[in-house]
């Protein structure tokens, strides 16, 4: 089943993962509290299409971002920050 608003893959552990994370919670905190957060180790499908790229942003089927945070392309799809980094 396909989500219908933003998925976050993540790995425990992960200090890419952790920091996305953060800047997330706190320049769209919106959006960070409604999206769907994926540990990739949960599915074979997941780890196979995500794993070596966590943390990985998709919304609506496209990748925003994957390993780092990309604050121009998220602001893109999530409007302006709400608090700034």
């Amino acid at each position: 089943m396909a989500a219908s608003g933003p998925v976050f893959y993540y790995r425990n552990g992960c200090h890419l993962c952790d920091e996305l994370a953060a800047v997330l919670f706190r320049g769209w905190p919106d959006q960070a509290g409604s999206m769907e957060w994926r540990d990739v180790d949960q599915r074979p499908e997941w780890r196979d299409a995500y794993g070596e790229q966590v943390p990985v942003l998709i919304q609506d089927g496209e990748t925003v971002c994957a390993l780092q945070p990309d604050l121009g392309r998220i602001a893109q799809y999530f409007g302006e920050m709400a608090n700034p980094v």
